[in-house]
């Protein structure tokens, strides 16, 4: 280990989840900590023994996150950056060759913590959520070996302001660092979606949804309704596969890209014009019951429901709300695709959840596929929050 390098202590409990397999310690369970915004640090239990590098955060609640159970310098850690990019890349032309849209890196699952890059086409649209990729020498470097992967493509920045603030960074715009373009034209599963690196919410699409919509597209069928819609993912699969289509979704703007979606998509749609609500989806839910509404198709993909564990039990009864009121709504056979974000929210706990509201609705309910992110969105083994995305396809008696 260089010289240079900070050291940080942590205590019991953060050393054993390092040695545990994951890379996260929190500022709690930190014994010591002196070291620069975003240091390469030397980490360490409270006997001296030595845990590995880390890159280190001086303001966020995650203070440390391991990039290496080996000492590492400065030097070696951008040719460590440079080698992960270069494996992430090549697990992703195979795994994700069938489409042009795709996770190139999912920070912790790909070992290069708080980096994100997505594939929009011919848009690649990067965050950097740590104050380590921030810094200048590991921002190049990044920039670099993406335009060496992807010389034909555009690269953007896309920021999160309240993350920045997390991390107690400098406020930046969205930008675009590479080439002129920042919106594109997208392909998966046949279905074409528009993209707008600098405009719209979060990065345009749910691209760890991807596989899930051809999923739900194999069971659909009849008149279907896709609760949460956004900018249509699942509404537009089943398009080409039901007899009618409604969706919902609180948000007007993510509905205009939804509708420009379905132009895009038209001449495959087997449903004519999808019917689009926008309005709170509980509410519209609760409305649709009262009225005696019936569908054969049902998709629940709402946002994440437990932003910490403390907020675990508000969630199931927000879930169980949705999946009661829905597998009333389904006639005989219906199908239901209920999805989960939450990460604190386990898969035990959701399938729980939608026992309970089977039992409460008299619905004898047969799981069907249990699943989870597209491959792209690999899971880290040991790291649950990369294990995030629960997407359950069930059929009601």
């Amino acid at each position: 280990m260089a010289a240079s390098n900070p050291v940080i202590v942590v205590n019991q409990r953060g050393a054993g989840r390092l040695r545990g397999g994951h890379l996260w310690v929190y500022r709690s369970d930190l014994a010591s900590a002196k070291a620069p915004a975003g240091a390469l640090v030397e980490v360490r239990d409270e006997r001296g023994r030595p845990l590995g590098s880390a890159l280190y955060s001086s303001s966020s609640q995650i203070a440390i996150r391991l990039v290496s159970n080996e000492p590492l310098a400065e030097r070696a850690l951008l040719t460590l950056v440079r080698e992960r990019i270069a494996a992430a890349v090549r697990f992703r032309q195979g795994a994700a060759r069938d489409t042009d849209s795709y996770r190139v890196i999912f920070s912790e699952a790909d070992l290069l913590p708080g980096l994100i890059v997505d594939r929009y086409n011919d848009v690649l649209s990067m965050q950097m959520l740590t104050q380590a990729f921030d810094r200048e020498d590991l921002r190049q470097v990044v920039v670099s070996a993406l335009a060496q992967y992807f010389p034909d493509a555009s690269l953007i920045e896309r920021v999160d302001l309240h993350i920045r603030e997390l991390e107690e960074l400098p406020a930046r715009e969205s930008q675009i660092l590479r080439g002129e373009r920042s919106s594109s034209i997208f392909t998966f599963n046949g279905v074409r979606f528009r993209f707008d690196g600098l405009g719209g919410q979060k990065t345009g699409a749910f691209l760890d949804q991807r596989e899930n919509y051809a999923a739900a597209a194999r069971y659909a069928h009849g008149e279907a309704l896709d609760c949460f819609s956004y900018q249509g993912g699942f509404a537009l699969h089943l398009a080409r596969v039901c007899d009618q289509v409604a969706a919902i979704d609180s948000s007007r703007p993510a509905l205009e890209v939804a509708e420009q979606n379905e132009q895009l998509n038209r001449e495959q749609h087997r449903s004519g014009e999808i019917e689009w609500t926008e309005g709170n989806s509980f509410d519209v839910l609760k409305d649709y019951s009262s009225a005696g509404r019936q569908y054969d198709t049902i998709v629940l993909d709402p946002p994440a429901f437990a932003k910490s564990k403390r907020a675990v039990p508000t969630a199931l009864r927000g879930y169980k709300e949705l999946n009661l009121r829905a597998l009333k709504m389904l006639r005989p056979s219906g199908v239901l695709v209920t999805c989960s974000c939450s990460f604190h929210v386990g898969e035990g706990e959701f399938l729980e959840m939608l026992s309970s509201a089977a039992a409460d609705a008299g619905r004898r309910v047969r799981v069907l596929e249990k699943r989870g992110a597209a491959v792209d969105h690999a899971a880290l083994l040991n790291m649950p929050e990369t294990a995030y995305l629960k997407c359950l396809i069930c059929q009601a008696g």
